[in-house]
């Protein structure tokens, strides 16, 4: 079809959440090849005052739910709606929990590529299966030259300040906006989807903008 909508999405990725919405639409577009939507990825930090160089992730988890059984309890509906998703989130390969400032430089320096999606699929893999650590320069780099960036010059920007404000500032902008938790997708600039939604939710909207626009 011709009209296009924008789908933006605002997005974490060390967040477990925001690995299983985007592969609950990416069925959905599989399913709906035809479908509208142009994607962008938006930084939102679930930790925006984390240490530069990351933390124990243990240590992380354990302060922020309250010891080892509150974080268990909270990560119970992770581990099975991951599952649904049919995703393998290998939770005990991740040792720490990093600032993902520059994984969010990384990802928008890739949409200016036009590989953004890779790049965000890239980051959710090196994350949750591999255990990588993408707070890591070095990492980030060996990312960005999987997807077809150059791994070089990615290299020598992430050790500027390259883009660092204006990242925060739209996290900033987000928040002022009303977003407090992510997944968030914002369709056609209006409409907020907020959280992990199951295939067929998206194909219904899909499905709805199509009648929309052939009426």
């Amino acid at each position: 079809m011709s009209k296009t909508i924008k789908l933006d999405i605002l997005s974490d990725p060390i967040c477990p959440w925001c690995y299983i919405g985007k592969t609950q639409l990416d069925k959905a577009l599989t399913q709906v090849p035809n479908h509208p939507f142009v994607i962008e990825w938006h930084p939102f930090q679930l930790n925006p005052d984390m240490p530069a160089d990351g933390m124990d992730r243990r240590a992380y988890l354990e302060g922020k739910f309250g010891g080892k059984d509150g974080a268990v309890r909270a990560y119970a509906p992770v581990v099975e709606n991951a599952a649904k998703a049919g995703l393998n989130i290998n939770f005990e390969g991740i040792k720490r929990t990093p600032n993902t400032l520059n994984a969010h430089r990384l990802i928008h320096w890739a949409g200016i590529e036009r590989v953004q999606n890779k790049a965000v699929d890239a980051l959710f893999s090196a994350y949750f299966v591999e255990g990588r650590d993408i707070g890591d320069a070095e990492v980030l780099s060996d990312i960005a030259d999987s997807i077809g960036m150059d791994a070089a010059v990615v290299m020598k920007l992430l050790a500027t300040d390259e883009d660092v404000q204006s990242i925060r500032d739209r996290d900033a902008h987000s928040r002022e906006m009303g977003v407090n938790s992510v997944p968030t997708f914002i369709v056609a600039g209006k409409h907020a989807v907020p959280g992990a939604q199951p295939p067929e939710l998206w194909v219904k909207v899909i499905e709805e903008i199509q009648e929309q626009v052939a009426g």
